[in-house]
């Protein structure tokens, strides 16, 4: 008997929908079961920050629908994802919600299963590796550090048009922890202005993610009081985390560092 016979199945039955995790990108950190699923499905509603090694993994029999969201250009409203998915569910099709990182962080996850379990349609989800921690990974950093960083908070700077960015900057700026900002690229200088107003010091290391895990993958670092400039060369189509925390600060000498991410570190 081999490890593989030890592994229970995931089979995807008729007319359930599983939300699956795609990782950051790169597909060999996709999970063995997240491939399983996706390689059962018949059909894969996948989002923009899905990584193409990873689509590159979905059958060519498998029906396609792209829904992706980036930089406010919405291909499809969160309403009409959700009656995809149950359309889909209903004719009695095997479906796979592909969500970029982990479908419970910032993945709207709640949102689609509440509309499926209201019609009476099983969804379960597959866990995937969240962006934060493939990018400390790919830093050689840590997201924690025993006597400095005892915690990590997880926020999303993405808001719709025209609306406040109200986040609860005095617990968010206490030292002894790691802030993970996803998407926060527009509202980096904000992000900063606030959180030193709020009592954090302005020399806190950052490291700026962008592209993570994938081939065009850059790490940006420097100092909480400079991010708004560190942000400047970033385009509006890259996928950007900002990292802030004394556990981030770079430990290594950069001869450590894979020869590809040479030149992307500040």
């Amino acid at each position: 008997m081999t490890a593989r016979d030890l592994v229970a199945p995931d089979p995807i039955r008729a007319g359930e929908v599983w939300l699956v995790g795609a990782g950051p990108g790169d597909p060999d950190l996709l999970t063995r079961k997240a491939e399983r699923l996706i390689a059962a499905a018949d059909v894969v509603f996948y989002d923009a920050l899905v990584g193409p090694g990873v689509l590159g993994l979905i059958p060519a029999a498998t029906e396609t629908v792209g829904v992706g969201k980036r930089s406010g250009r919405h291909s499809k409203a969160q309403g009409s994802i959700n009656d995809l998915l149950l359309e889909a569910a209903k004719a009695g099709k095997r479906v796979v919600r592909l969500k970029g990182g982990d479908p419970s962080i910032f993945g709207r996850s709640a949102e689609e299963m509440d509309h499926l379990a209201a019609a009476g349609v099983p969804v379960r989800i597959c866990p995937g590796i969240t962006t934060a921690s493939a990018a400390a990974a790919s830093g050689l950093a840590s997201l924690t550090l025993r006597g400095r960083a005892r915690g990590v908070t997880f926020v999303t700077a993405h808001l719709k048009a025209g609306e406040p960015l109200k986040l609860d900057w005095e617990t968010l700026a206490r030292p002894g922890g790691t802030l993970a900002v996803y998407m926060g690229r527009t509202a980096a200088g904000e992000i900063a202005r606030s959180l030193i107003a709020a009592g954090r010091d302005p020399d806190t290391p950052v490291m700026i993610a962008v592209n993570v895990s994938l081939p065009d993958e850059r790490l940006i670092r420097g100092r909480l009081s400079a991010l708004s400039f560190l942000v400047a060369t970033i385009s509006d189509d890259d996928p950007t985390l900002l990292l802030i925390g004394e556990a981030v600060e770079a430990r290594h000498d950069v001869a450590a560092i894979p020869q590809g991410m040479v030149g992307a570190i500040a």
